[in-house]
């Protein structure tokens, strides 16, 4: 997927006012890339573990009564890894190193987040064009398959006299 030209200045942008960050990622919810400035590290595997770790977020945050996820912070010796619910669909993460302020991460966070949410839920919902045949036709859908309701079979009894 070729990533968004908004979504990546936004990123960019970030990077530029939070300068201890070093990494920044757009990602559907289902761990796949939107747009990534992480240099050193392999957008898809952040992507892939920040999916991970919002589904053990979201239950979490179900589970205690806390009310939906909007944002989860991980801490780690060598610094800060920084995830922030991005509207319907997408998800911010950010890497920042162990000096960052924690409040201005968040404040650029949360803002940068709102922004590339509106983005990705503006964006159409496209969906493949079907494949052509080799005439150039375009094929045929396959039939919907629907499916009965079962019904209760009995089976003959017999009565021995």
């Amino acid at each position: 997927m070729a990533a968004d030209p908004a979504i990546l200045d936004e990123l960019h942008r970030l990077t530029t006012r939070v300068p201890q960050l070093t990494g920044a990622l757009a990602a559907s919810v289902d761990g796949l890339v939107i747009a990534a400035d992480t240099p050193g590290c392999e957008p898809e595997s952040v992507a892939a573990l920040t999916a991970a770790a919002l589904g053990v977020a979201v239950r979490m945050t179900d589970v205690t009564g806390q009310g939906e996820l909007r944002e989860l912070l991980v801490r780690g010796v060598q610094g800060y890894v920084a995830t922030y619910a991005a509207g319907r669909s997408a998800v911010l993460t950010l890497l920042a190193r162990d000096d960052v302020s924690v409040g201005r991460l968040h404040l650029e966070g949360r803002r940068a987040a709102t922004r590339i949410g509106e983005l990705v839920d503006a964006r159409p919902k496209t969906r493949p064009a079907p494949a052509k045949a080799a005439n150039g036709a375009v094929p045929k859908p396959p039939p919907t398959r629907t499916r009965t309701p079962r019904t209760n079979r009995t089976t003959p009894t017999t009565t021995e006299s």
